[in-house]
């Protein structure tokens, strides 16, 4: 039986996407939040100790899953330099293998637009 993916499975799934990534490049978990709209997502840690907030969005076709809302991004540099904490952006780009007009359906290809972790700096414009 196919479905259509919900937007909560496509959050999970660019969360591992994302996850996966992170713990290839050595980074220690502190927290994981997988519910969409709560930021951060992970909340980790490199070797050095240094807190990083890790922002995960799913983006379906036709958007890019690059750009992200500087208004907002602003609020949330304040919170992470609060907690001494360093940002990445994840955006994680999803659309069906065979129709980019349709929607992603379980257990069926899919094609993925991922550029990786883009650090976010903290100097507040």
């Amino acid at each position: 039986m196919t479905r259509i993916l919900n937007k909560q499975e496509l959050h999970n799934l660019a969360m591992n996407i994302v996850g996966e990534e992170l713990e290839k490049k050595g980074f220690e978990f502190i927290a994981i939040n997988s519910q969409i709209g709560k930021h951060p997502q992970f909340v980790c840690i490199d070797k050095s100790n240094q807190r990083y907030f890790v922002l995960v969005k799913a983006v379906g076709y036709p958007d890019n899953p690059n750009n992200y809302d500087v208004i907002w991004m602003e609020s949330f540099k304040k919170h992470a330099a609060q907690h001494n904490a360093k940002i990445f952006y994840a955006g994680v780009g999803l659309r069906n293998a065979e129709d980019p007009n349709k929607p992603i359906l379980f257990n069926q290809e899919y094609v993925l637009e991922y550029a990786g972790l883009q650090t976010i700096t903290l100097s507040l414009n």
